[in-house]
């Protein structure tokens, strides 16, 4: 979208003709100043969507149903309930913002098909690529002492969540800042949806993985990000291509984010069997994140006041401290006995899923996101992500001699059943759904699902024979080389699409030519970021809740087309 584009869809919201009630027709008399009930509904009402820019934009948005009084008055009883019961119903509260979001049409992203790939970039080019990609992370961790990661809103909301969905995480969600937050922010979708401003808030982009927008990005650090800019530099190193300077600053930044995972981001956690276990927290606590001042106030505002383990960012952690050499203590936690604690088993323990945004698929075997902290603390109930189950599969093969996997029946079949878990979601087909996914898209699935599949074939055939004994990972190969061959790269797509892609193909054993339509946009791409690095930011992962946030940057995209050309490279020279 170019600058007139943008100034077109800023003039019509500014001058639209009103036609029903706006947002702040409905909530300033409510929550813009008022005394008792809970004061975070009003702080977070003011701060989010009460601000002078939103308002702007908004303020001439209406919604001719709600001329209707009966309904007027539904919607701000419920938002009055929200605001002054002690105890919310909150599927009372949530039914008439569910009934106004089914009038919105959010949809994915559909590319076009692409035009045929003929010609492989040159390998000098690929090497191009690749040396300025592991520049810019190095040069990024120089200038910052971490490698940056960011977070934007876009307020168009997630296309996954509908009424049904709305409901389902208002009554599932443990902290009542977190149901606030996620309340108003689907009913303020409403109105973007249906205002001009939505092609300014919600721009259109190529591909399939979302760009991210300047200015609406927050700067942080997780010990989840760090530990795949670990795998990234290591990547680099041995790829050979790094000078000797350059593989001794890499070393220097890998000790320091291992250092950072397993040392700054430890947090004790109770483990089912009433022992305590070492995990590792995504945001540890502050200063550690390195938020801006204004940014640490905003996350309280938004309902983040907690924030509790994760089951993801401690697999990644282990893994990437494990690939990078580490001999810290924390790596001998056989971490398959904890997680057989937070797995599913249909009938006994379901209503471990409190928030069941993709239902639709069998979520036995699989192991939820979210740790209870000491405290017994979840404010975000809990979910289950698929790739995150691949991240688990992939740290306890790269540990099964340390953690005695195969020697420990308890342990294999923890292992079994997450694969039978990812066996059927294959099976179905519904890993190419982005529903099924909480915090990924089906184009990263499949990259981390090659990841994973390389970590399986790294170890002896007997230790194979003993872990899958069906083929199902075999099974699961031939199912997302289809999706990626036939329907990923058949259509246009993004730089941070064809990492994804060329990742997947390169683990799973794809022949060298089906790589030249990824090879061929991430090096016609190469430039797109102009001075913020190679590429551009993309959508890595994502919320869902409290509303659409998306996670990436520069150095992610950068990260991610190195270890994909790194790991293409040897199959098109061999």
């Amino acid at each position: 979208m170019g600058f007139h584009t943008f100034a077109g869809a800023a003039v019509r919201a500014l001058t639209a003709c009103k036609d029903g009630p706006s947002l702040y027709d409905v909530c300033d008399p409510l929550l813009l100043s008022y005394q008792g009930g809970d004061p975070h509904l009003g702080k977070f009402y003011r701060t989010a969507l009460g601000n002078p820019a939103l308002r702007s934009l908004l303020r001439r948005t209406g919604l001719p149903e709600l001329r209707d009084e009966t309904r007027l008055r539904a919607l701000q009883e419920a938002l009055s309930r929200a605001r002054d019961d002690a105890e919310p119903d909150w599927a009372a509260i949530g039914q008439p913002v569910a009934e106004l979001l089914a009038t919105i049409d959010v949809r994915h992203p559909a590319p076009v098909p692409a035009p045929a790939a003929r010609h492989t970039p040159a390998a000098a080019e690929i090497d191009t690529v690749i040396r300025r990609c592991g520049a810019h992370l190095l040069r990024s961790f120089a200038k910052n002492g971490v490698i940056p990661t960011y977070a934007a809103f876009n307020l168009i909301g997630d296309a996954d969540i509908g009424g049904r969905e709305l409901l389902v995480a208002l009554t599932g969600l443990n902290s009542r800042g977190y149901k606030n937050s996620t309340l108003l922010f689907n009913l303020a979708r409403i109105f973007i949806a249906r205002s001009p401003a939505r092609g300014l808030i919600n721009p259109p982009w190529r591909g399939i993985a979302e760009p991210m927008w300047q200015p609406m990005q927050i700067r942080h650090r997780s010990a989840y990000y760090d530990a795949f800019f670990t795998e990234a530099l290591l990547s680099f190193v041995e790829t050979g291509m790094a000078s000797a300077d350059q593989a001794g600053a890499a070393r220097r930044a890998i000790a320091d984010m291992v250092a950072f995972c397993l040392s700054t981001s430890r947090e004790q956690v109770p483990s089912h069997d009433g022992s305590t276990v070492s995990v590792v927290t995504a945001l540890a606590p502050l200063p550690h994140p390195r938020f801006s001042r204004f940014f640490a106030q905003i996350k309280q505002d938004l309902g983040f006041g907690i924030y509790v383990p994760d089951c993801d960012t401690t697999a990644c952690a282990f893994s990437a401290a494990t690939q990078a050499g580490s001999d810290d203590p924390i790596l001998e936690q056989p971490l398959l006995d904890f997680y057989r604690g937070y797995q599913v088993r249909s009938g006994a323990n379901e209503p471990r899923v409190t928030v069941p945004l993709n239902d639709h698929i069998d979520y036995e075997g699989g192991v939820v996101t979210w740790i209870d902290n000491l405290a017994g603390e979840r404010p975000f109930g809990n979910d289950l992500d698929p790739t995150l189950n691949l991240d688990i599969l992939e740290v306890s093969f790269r540990n099964v001699a340390r953690w005695k996997i195969l020697e420990t029946p308890r342990r294999l079949q923890t292992v079994h059943r997450i694969i039978g878990f990812q066996k059927r979601l294959a099976d179905s087909g519904a890993f190419t759904n982005p529903r099924s996914h909480i915090y990924y898209l089906p184009e990263l699935y499949s990259a981390y699902f090659g990841r994973c599949y390389a970590a399986f074939m790294a170890l002896p055939a007997p230790a194979r024979e003993a872990i899958d004994p069906d083929g199902a990972f075999e099974f699961i190969r031939g199912k997302v080389l289809a999706y990626v061959q036939n329907e990923l790269i058949a259509r246009e797509i993004n730089a941070f699409d064809a990492a994804l892609a060329l990742m997947a193909l390169a683990h799973l054993g794809a022949d060298a030519a089906t790589f030249t339509p990824a090879l061929r946009v991430i090096v016609g791409q190469f430039g797109e970021g102009g001075r913020h690095g190679p590429y551009r930011a993309y959508e890595w992962n994502k919320m869902k809740t409290p509303t659409r946030i998306v996670v990436g940057g520069p150095e992610v995209t950068s990260a991610f087309v190195l270890m994909a050309l790194s790991l293409a490279r040897p199959r098109m020279r061999g």
